[in-house]
This record gives C-alpha cells, sequence and structure tokens, in this order.
C-alpha cells in the first residue's frame, strides 16, 4: 500500500498519521463519554486528554531516540523530524500517565479511577493506530508461511502489528465489559498493564525491528516487568482485603 493517502498544498499526507489520529479521537470519544460514570467532569478529562496527547508523543519520540542514539546523535533535525519515523509506544505511555497523573494531583481528581476511565481509551487507540505500521511496512516479524502473512519485499512474514491490533481490539472489549464489574480502583488500569505486557512480550519476539539494549530486546524487558508488577499487585488485592495496596471503594 501506498503510505502517502494524500497532498495537501504540497505537504503529504501520510496513511500512518491519519491512523493514529483517528485512534487518539476515538480514544477521546470512548474516555469523555464514560466521564460522568466516573463522577468525572468531562470538560476535565479533556483538559488532560489536551496535555497527555502531546506528552505522550513527546515520550515516545525521546524514548525511540534514546535507544537509537548513535544514529541521531548530534543531529537535532534528525530528533526532531517525526515525520522520517520513530515512535515507541511504551515511551508514550509512561509520558502520556505521568502528565495525567500530574494534571490529577493539581486539579485534585481521584488519580486511579481516572486511569480507570482511561485505558480503554489507550487500548482502542493503540488497535487503529497500529495499522499505521501496516501502511509504513514496519513493524513486522520473521517469516512465516502462515496463511495470513504479509508479503514485505517478496517475503511472507508475520504481520505483528496485526496480532497487536486485533489483541488491543479484545484488551478495549474486555475492560468496558469489566469496569462495572470491577473491585476496587486501579483495577482496570492494572488489568490493561498485565494484558497487554502480556501480549507484548511474545509478539516483540516476532518482530525483526526491536529496540535493544545490549542483547535485550526493550519492550520485552519492559513488559516483562509490567507484567509481574500488575499481576503481583492483583493477586495481593484479590488474596486479602485487609493488605489491599489499592484501596476499595
Amino acid at each position: 500500500m501506498d503510505p502517502i493517502a494524500f497532498t495537501l498544498f504540497g505537504i503529504s499526507i501520510r496513511w500512518y498519521g491519519i491512523l493514529i489520529s483517528l485512534g487518539m479521537i476515538l480514544a477521546m470519544v470512548v474516555v469523555i463519554k464514560r466521564a460522568n460514570s466516573y463522577g468525572i467532569d468531562p470538560n476535565k478529562v479533556l483538559d488532560i486528554i489536551i496535555v497527555a496527547i502531546p506528552a505522550g508523543v513527546i515520550g515516545a519520540r525521546l524514548y525511540y531516540v534514546l535507544f537509537n542514539w548513535d544514529f541521531y546523535q548530534g543531529d537535532l533535525y534528525k530528533i526532531i523530524n517525526i515525520r522520517g519515523g520513530g515512535l515507541a509506544i511504551h515511551g508514550g505511555l509512561i509520558f502520556g500517565i505521568l502528565a495525567a497523573v500530574l494534571l490529577c494531583l493539581l486539579w485534585r481528581i481521584r488519580i486511579l479511577p481516572a486511569l480507570d476511565l482511561g485505558m480503554p481509551g489507550v487500548a482502542i487507540a493503540q488497535a487503529v493506530g497500529r495499522w499505521g505500521n501496516y501502511f509504513n511496512k514496519e513493524a513486522y516479524g520473521t517469516p512465516t508461511d502462515l496463511p495470513w502473512a504479509i508479503i514485505i519485499e517478496g517475503q511472507r512474514v508475520h504481520p505483528t502489528f496485526l496480532y497487536e491490533s486485533l489483541w488491543n481490539l479484545g484488551v478495549f472489549l474486555f475492560l468496558i465489559w469489566f469496569e462495572k464489574r470491577k473491585k476496587y480502583d486501579g483495577q482496570v488500569f492494572l488489568l490493561y498493564v498485565m494484558l497487554y505486557s502480556f501480549a507484548r512480550f511474545f509478539i516483540e519476539g516476532l518482530r525483526i525491528d526491536s529496540l535493544m539494549f545490549g542483547p535485550i530486546r526493550v519492550a520485552q524487558g519492559i513488559s516483562a516487568i509490567a507484567f509481574i508488577v500488575s499481576l503481583i499487585i492483583l493477586a495481593l488485592n484479590r488474596k486479602s482485603h485487609r493488605n489491599m495496596i489499592f484501596r476499595r471503594h
């Protein structure tokens, strides 16, 4: 597929940007529509989103640049030229969540319910945005003969972007279903972290373009840590109400 959707005033508009923007817009709708059910002012939610999205984009870029420093070192234009490619979801999640938490502290909004509110939106945004990798011919995996393989440069490979997109769609649907059944604030957030990290660990193992820290695939390392920590907290909360780490309603 042509990565360029159309040209406007001499500027090439890429499918990647369109799909990421579409994912963000869909996430905003999902989150704002549910804000009242969490007792949070939708206008405040919109204010948080307006700050968290740019923070997430900056974080995603900085994260990617950091782990490709040999390529970007000494070239400011390359570092800020996002159109040249290079965003990492873990960096985006870290910076976006931190921005949201800081604003919740500033505006005295309960942090854990706000995180619960936001994570289904994050999941659906990821599900849509991952299709940008298809148009860019990136984030694909190792060679395979499976019937759903895609062809990149004449070779059949795992469509790892598709695996992650479908998984995130499933996570979104599950979290929307589960949030009315949650036992305590923060449970939806923890489930998102656990479920996404579980899948990302294995999907990352199929990819050929992983960010590396020595011999370690960075996304796998972070996913393993995030999965274990979230699983432990969920288990502790389930095991003993007296020792709950996250406070009940």
